[in-house]
């Protein structure tokens, strides 16, 4: 009897002691708010200046980034896809094998950078090219919607290296603390549109796989933000699904917005590194409010570079303007000068008439000194995804048109003409749709050549990429069709021979 009371009154004295016991000191030093600062790109093929150096370059970008950081060591690089094709490096041959995008993962490398995401090019690369890329990367990958189709199944994208697989996350989370020791964690997703299918590649839907990787990514952080490659109007969506989500980094589209929907900032800087996005977030630990504000920074001449990152840089430039002096003498020679931009972007050139399309099988045309009726290029040779605007030089031109080939004269009957120019105009969104010249289709939508509707028995004349010949883009389109009579195929030295070179030439004359 007297062992239980003592144990009650020890029992009694517990009690009374952690009611009595004063609240804990507040754990938070300071302030309390920690700055991060984000610096978003998205879009980029090119990893050197522009424009005769003008404007891009990510040995800038990088110089950017560690100019913040000396500052802000919550600094933090995050790409927003499409990075790895197309590009005029990615086309050339190092040891017999294309290069695909090796240029831009050893410059990212060297950027030290933080996160990216796949955009739709990404999946441009084989299977087998695509996971070179991946094992060459130091970097993270993250996407929570793009799965590999394997034979054991759908499985996450994964680096493979010496001693280790690492798949790619639905999310990524990074640590970040202030100057007092403060510490907090976000986290970031990436979804990717489904602009370009491929038997290896599974894409889920970008909604259920968004709300899905934050529901989960919140659980361990203090906010999740969104690192995209979808369209606008699938941003905006994604914002309305999910209220709370702060900021999208997204890409996809190729010039600088800001956009707000809710309570969501979303942010899409200029392809090709011509700006970057600078987010500033504060965060508040006591009352869990974040703050942000964006600013879009130009990246210019008067910006240095990063010296680390332009030693890398100048090893693939070099190699470039080696390759290219084995066709032209003068690669960064100014040849024209675009007043209005040339329409270069993948879904303007699929879809409809471009002036750049115009320029392109004008030049065709010209290449056979406009002995020939019209000139056809499929949309889908038009590699650039970019707009060209001001000074033009003859690298510009191969960076529009990397894989080259040539210029065939071919002679066809009136009926197979009027069936290719309807395929072309079926194939509206697709590579095979076409660029022409001196084609049109009057009210009743039937097809013209210099404004005369097109005869059935006619022969005409018409200047056609090689390519096209192939039965690739246009299956009946091959030299076994009767409706061909005559390809006449240029000699080397002639200005057909290779279309970058009947384009140089062309814009050259304008000159005189």
């Amino acid at each position: 009897m007297r062992k239980f009371l003592l144990l009650a009154v020890v029992g009694y004295f517990s009690v009374s002691c952690e009611i009595l016991q004063l609240a804990p000191e507040d754990p938070i030093k300071g302030a309390g708010a920690i700055t991060l600062k984000f610096v978003q790109i998205n879009d980029v093929y090119e990893i050197a200046p522009l424009n005769g150096g003008e404007y891009g370059g990510l040995a800038r970008v990088a110089h950017i980034r560690d100019s913040i950081k000396e500052r802000f060591p919550n600094t933090y690089l995050f790409l927003a896809g499409d990075f790895l094709n197309p590009s005029l490096i990615g086309t050339l041959k190092v040891d017999g094998e294309r290069v695909n995008g090796k240029q831009m993962v050893d410059v990212l490398n060297a950027m030290d950078i933080d996160l990216v995401t796949f955009g739709n090019h990404e999946f441009d690369l084989s299977e087998k090219d695509l996971q070179k890329r991946l094992n060459e990367s130091n970097f993270t990958w993250t996407t929570a919607n793009v799965r590999h189709v394997t034979e054991k199944g759908l499985v996450p994208f994964a680096t493979k290296w010496d001693y280790t697989t690492v798949p790619t996350s639905d999310y990524s989370t990074f640590n970040a603390m202030d100057a007092d020791g403060n510490k907090m964690k976000f986290g970031v997703f990436g979804v990717t549109l489904p602009a370009n299918p491929n038997p290896y590649v599974s894409y889920g839907d970008i909604y259920e796989n968004a709300v899905r990787a934050y529901d989960l990514a919140i659980q361990k952080s203090d906010f999740v933000v969104g690192l995209t490659h979808v369209s606008l109007d699938e941003d905006k969506k994604i914002a309305k699904q999910l209220r709370s989500l702060p900021l999208i980094m997204g890409g996809h589209e190729h010039f600088n917005m800001l956009e707000k929907e809710g309570r969501t900032i979303i942010a899409k800087a200029d392809a090709n590194a011509k700006s970057v996005y600078v987010h500033t977030l504060i965060y508040n630990l006591r009352t869990k409010y974040l703050h942000i504000n964006s600013e879009l920074m130009m990246v210019t001449d008067k910006i240095a570079s990063s010296a680390k990152v332009e030693r890398v840089v100048n090893k693939w430039t070099d190699l470039l303007d080696e390759k290219l002096k084995e066709v032209v003498e003068k690669p960064e020679e100014v040849i024209y000068n675009a007043t209005m931009p040339l329409d270069g972007t993948d879904t303007a050139n699929r879809s409809k008439q471009t002036n750049m399309g115009e320029l392109i099988t004008r030049s065709m045309a010209y290449s056979f000194n406009d002995k020939v009726d019209g000139a056809l290029v499929n949309g889908g040779s038009i590699r650039i995804d970019d707009r060209l605007v001001g000074d033009i030089t003859s690298t510009d031109i191969f960076r529009v048109l990397p894989f080259g080939g040539s210029i065939l004269k071919v002679d066809l009957k009136g009926s197979l003409l009027k069936q290719v120019l309807d395929y072309g105009k079926s194939q509206s969104g697709e590579g095979a749709y076409l660029q022409r010249y001196n084609f049109s289709q009057n009210e009743k939508d039937e097809w013209l050549v210099s404004d005369k509707p097109i005869s059935d028995q006619k022969t005409y004349s018409v200047a056609f990429s090689d390519f096209l010949l192939k039965g690739l883009d246009i299956p009946f389109l091959t030299p076994e069709n009767k409706g061909l009579v005559k390809i006449y195929t240029p000699k080397e030295n002639e200005t057909a021979a290779d279309i970058r070179k009947a384009i140089i030439f062309y814009l050259n004359s304008l000159k005189k």
